[in-house]
C-alpha cells in the first residue's frame, strides 16, 4: 500500500497519550500551535421558542433559497457553506454536504432498515382521523422524515435542523423548521409520538439534557430513536482502535478522528455521547421497553462477504471520504495548519482506497418507549 505522506512523522500538541499503534519512526520533532479557543456560546438562559432565528414553514414546506436568504442563512468558511446560527456544529450545510447525507441515508436503510420495530404500532391509528406526529431533530438532507412522510400519509412529520430543507419534492405532510435545539425545546412539549435523532452530537452541548427534553416531548407512548458514532474506529476483532493527537502516522483514519473529537470538544459538541446512550435511556424515569443494538459497518470492502456486505463497505468508504472533506472547517476552524489537514486527508483517503486494514465503524443505536403513565 502506497501512503501519501506530504512531510516525515512528527510529534505534535501534547494530549493524553493513549495507547498509540504507530508503524513508522519519528524522523523529526515541530511544534504546531494548539486549537483556538473555544467559540463563545449562546446564552443558556434562551429558549428556541424566544428567538428570531426560529423559522416554521407550512405543510409542504419548500424553500426557494434566494440570494439574500443564502446570506441569511449560510457563511463560507474555507470553502463550503456552513451554518450561520450556531458555532457548535461546524460540518457543513452546502449542496455537497447534503448529497452525502442522502447517500448515507441509503446505506443506513439497507443495513439497519429505516425505523425500528415499534414504530408501527406508535404510528397506528387508534381511531379514523387521529393524526400522529413525527419530529427528526437534526434532519439534515431530510430524507428520512421525507421517507417517514411517505409511509405515513397520515401523520405530521416536522424536520428540525440549523438550515431549511431544500427538497424540491417535499410530501404534503412533511414540514421544515430552523432551530437550534441546543436552545431547548419547549414549545414541543406533549406534541409528538416519535422523536428521532441520528449523528448529531457534534453539534450537541449537553446530549443528556437533550434526552430530558425529548422524554417531555414524546406523548405517553410514545417513541424516542437515537442513533450515534463514538469517534472511534474498530479493528477486525472490534476492538477499539486508540490513537492519540501527540504523533501524526498510520492508521491514518483513526488518527483523523482523534483530531476531529479533539476539535468538536473544543467547539463545544458531544463527541462522546454514542457511549453513554443506552445508560442515558435505561435510566431515565420516563422510558420503558429500552432496546441497544450496534451496528457494526466496514470502512473498505476488504470484507470478504456477501455482494450486498461489499456494496455497504464500499458506500461506508465513500461516505467516509466525503466526511474527511466535510471535517476541514471543523479542523481549520480550530487552529490545525492546512499542511496537517491536507497530510491527514490524503493518507486516510489512501489508506480506505487501499481497502488493506480491516476496520468497522461501529454505530450505537438506542429506542424506547416513554412510559404510559
Amino acid at each position: 500500500m502506497v501512503l501519501v505522506m506530504s512531510q516525515p512523522l512528527r510529534c505534535l500538541i501534547p494530549s493524553p497519550i493513549l495507547d498509540d499503534d504507530l508503524d513508522s519512526e519519528a524522523y523529526s520533532v515541530a511544534s504546531l500551535p494548539p486549537f483556538s479557543p473555544t467559540p463563545s456560546e449562546a446564552a443558556s438562559s434562551a429558549t428556541s421558542h424566544d428567538l428570531s432565528m426560529r423559522s416554521v414553514s407550512p405543510s409542504p414546506s419548500v424553500w426557494s433559497l434566494t440570494s439574500s436568504l443564502q446570506r441569511h442563512i449560510f457563511r463560507q468558511e474555507y470553502g463550503r457553506g456552513l451554518n450561520n446560527y450556531s458555532d457548535i456544529y461546524r460540518l457543513p450545510a452546502d449542496k455537497e454536504e447534503l448529497d452525502r447525507l442522502d447517500k448515507q441515508h441509503v446505506m443506513f436503510k439497507e443495513v439497519m432498515g429505516l425505523y425500528p420495530p415499534p414504530m408501527e404500532e406508535v404510528m397506528a391509528q387508534e381511531f379514523p382521523g387521529e393524526t400522529k406526529a413525527c419530529l427528526d431533530l437534526g434532519c439534515g438532507s431530510g430524507s428520512w422524515i421525507m421517507d417517514i412522510a411517505h409511509a405515513f400519509p397520515h401523520c405530521n412529520a416536522v424536520a428540525v435542523d440549523l438550515i431549511p430543507m431544500q427538497s424540491p419534492s417535499m410530501p404534503p405532510n412533511c414540514r421544515s423548521e430552523v432551530d437550534d435545539i441546543n436552545l431547548g425545546l419547549e414549545h414541543f412539549y406533549g406534541d409528538f409520538d416519535v422523536v428521532h435523532a441520528r449523528l448529531i452530537a457534534s453539534g450537541i452541548r449537553d446530549y443528556a439534557s437533550l434526552i430530558d427534553h425529548i422524554s417531555r416531548v414524546l406523548r405517553p407512548g410514545g417513541l424516542i430513536h437515537l442513533l450515534e458514532f463514538d469517534f472511534h474506529m474498530y479493528d477486525a476483532n472490534k476492538n477499539r482502535v486508540e490513537v492519540g493527537t501527540h504523533q501524526v502516522g498510520p492508521p491514518w483514519w483513526s488518527r483523523w478522528l482523534a483530531f476531529a473529537k479533539l476539535a468538536v470538544i473544543n467547539s463545544g459538541g458531544s463527541p462522546d455521547a454514542a457511549t453513554h446512550l443506552h445508560s442515558w435511556i435505561r435510566e431515565h424515569p420516563a422510558f420503558e421497553d429500552v432496546v441497544y443494538q450496534d451496528y457494526w459497518v466496514p470502512t473498505s470492502p476488504w470484507i470478504n462477504g456477501s455482494d450486498a456486505q461489499k456494496r455497504v463497505a464500499a458506500c461506508m468508504r465513500d461516505d467516509i471520504i466525503a466526511f474527511l472533506k466535510s471535517g476541514r472547517p471543523l479542523l481549520l476552524g480550530n487552529g490545525l495548519p492546512e499542511e496537517l489537514v491536507d497530510e491527514l486527508e490524503l493518507n486516510a483517503t489512501a489508506e480506505l482506497m487501499a481497502a488493506q486494514y480491516p476496520h468497522y465503524v461501529r454505530l450505537q443505536d438506542v429506542y424506547a418507549r416513554k412510559r404510559r403513565q
